[in-house]
């Protein structure tokens, strides 16, 4: 009877769970994949396309800029606006912003593609990713969390093998059409497969408060870094937009955190716990985009090796992911997921300590080691720390929560990226200036690790498993953990689960 009535609705796939996680990871994978694939096409597209350094620079920038954007926009509308319709929609508007980018003419266009790829992809985040972990029950829940590890990081890593292919063919423009077409398969999947319903709260009204201070908060400072494409660290173009970037996302954080009915529940994460998961989620995320990049630029400009080459040499990430996507299925419903997070955060460290001893005659074991160990890493590292965060507030907030970690986590791994590589590519020794680049790199991971371990040590949070049958209910967080201490206090707090939080903490849901 219910499969007759799925038929019925227009809707013939729905409950089914294969079918829900084939659809997120179509709606997520393609655009993550070309955040690294990215890296590889960057002398093609400047090429045929033009608009030099500058401009492939921007195109990246804006379309991360936008995708931090998108998920907290989705964050608002999805109050507002029916999931199935919004998925569409955002699905829809990735195909076209694909489209635009593979027949581009001309690099403004290519950029207007890359664009509406991104904001697409944010919103699809916080459409897609929410009703995949929490409809399906707990039994599923684990294998779920692979899923999306898998997901999220398995397509990162392998994208610098899909560029590197793309670009030794010269087919970048077939690779953004075959992007194009998951997208299309992804909106197809989406029609049979998301569920028809209505909007939680239709009559909210638009976030004044939070939207417009977030899109300054996204898209000025990334404007700022693209810019040192063509200038330096004193010119105006970068100073400018980022500190005025910076201020906005400032006052976006402490807006959310004041407000009762808050767009992204900040107060609910305002606890050890989840404060140490969005830190390690953006320290480690940070830490793999940029050691990434810079082995990347080592291979291609100090090495001379070809794009495919250099692809392929990376592609040991994956088998890093995979083994972090089966320990964090094993610990997620044990009170050791924060353990994996840190060694994660570790890990990401060792492999950047790896590349340090990269020379052109020594290149390929480096870099095939310390690929395995930054795959590891970030899926050891950030995805545990984003469901630490998701699992600390109840799972009607999870959407906003994502949308909130995931900005934390664009604007501190897509920022202090070009930033370094414009200290690698401005000295006057390349080789040096990427060593140079690295031991930077290393020094913040390194540090905003062992801060998050401080801070979870003097927090008095408890080793716990999380409660996830409570949490799937929405009725409370998964863990409960005390708030951390303020910087001046000099004794531990009792450790001890704080009060349920008020319903108007989470009455956005």
């Amino acid at each position: 009877m219910v499969a007759t009535k799925s038929w019925l609705t227009g809707v013939p796939l729905r409950g089914s769970y294969a079918a829900a996680v084939a659809m997120a990871l179509l709606a997520l994978c393609p655009f993550i994949v070309l955040s690294t694939a990215s890296l590889l096409l960057r002398q093609p597209v400047e090429r045929d396309l033009g608009g030099g350094r500058f401009g492939t620079q921007l195109a990246g920038g804006l379309s991360n800029a936008f995708y931090a954007f998108g998920a907290v926009a989705a964050a608002d509308l999805i109050q507002r606006v029916p999931g199935r319709r919004l998925f569409l929609s955002c699905e829809l508007a990735f195909v076209a912003g694909s489209l635009l980018a593979a027949l581009a003419p001309g690099i403004e266009v290519f950029i207007a593609g890359r664009v509406l790829q991104g904001a697409a992809t944010g919103m699809l985040l916080v459409a897609a990713l929410p009703p995949l972990v929490t409809n399906h029950g707990v039994e599923k829940l684990p294998l779920t969390a692979a899923f999306v590890n898998l997901g999220l990081f398995g397509m990162v890593t392998l994208g610098p093998l899909i560029g590197g292919v793309a670009a030794g063919f010269d087919a970048w423009r077939a690779l953004y059409l075959g992007i194009a077409g998951f997208g299309a398969i992804g909106l197809l999947m989406g029609a049979l497969t998301f569920e028809r319903s209505t909007a939680p709260s239709p009559r909210i009204g638009f976030d004044y408060s939070a939207i417009p201070v977030a899109a300054c908060a996204t898209i000025l400072p990334f404007l700022g870094v693209a810019w040192l494409g063509r200038g330096s660290f004193t010119s105006p173009g970068f100073l400018v937009p980022l500190l005025l970037g910076t201020a906005a996302l400032g006052t976006l954080l402490v807006r959310q955190y004041r407000k009762p009915r808050a767009l992204m529940p900040l107060k609910l994460l305002a606890h050890t716990l989840p404060v140490t998961g969005v830190s390690i989620a953006m320290v480690a995320g940070a830490g793999f985009t940029t050691l990434v990049e810079l082995a990347v630029i080592y291979l291609l400009e100090v090495d001379h090796r070809t794009p495919a080459a250099t692809g392929e040499l990376l592609a040991t990430q994956i088998a890093g992911v995979v083994v972090a996507a089966w320990l964090f299925k094993s610990m997620l419903t044990t009170r050791w997921l924060p353990v994996l997070a840190f060694t994660g955060t570790g890990v990401v460290v060792a492999g950047g300590a790896l590349l340090l001893w990269l020379q052109p005659s020594s290149s390929t074991p480096v870099v095939a080691v310390a690929s395995v160990l930054l795959g590891f890493g970030a899926g050891a590292g950030v995805t545990p720390g984003l469901f630490m965060a998701g699992l600390s507030v109840p799972s009607t907030r999870l959407g906003p929560t994502f949308a909130l970690v995931e900005l934390l986590r664009a604007e501190a791994a897509f920022l202090v990226g070009p930033v370094l590589v414009h200290i690698a590519m401005t000295s006057t020794d390349l080789s040096q200036g990427i060593h140079l680049a690295i031991w930077i790199m290393l020094l913040i991971v390194a540090a905003g690790g062992v801060a998050s371990l401080a801070l979870l040590l003097t927090g008095g949070a408890r080793p716990q498993a999380p409660d996830l049958p409570s949490w799937l209910s929405g009725d409370s967080p998964a863990y409960h953990s005390p708030a951390p201490p303020p910087p001046s206090a000099t004794t531990r707090q009792t450790p001890g689960p704080p009060p349920r939080p008020p319903v108007d903490g989470c009455s956005r849901a």
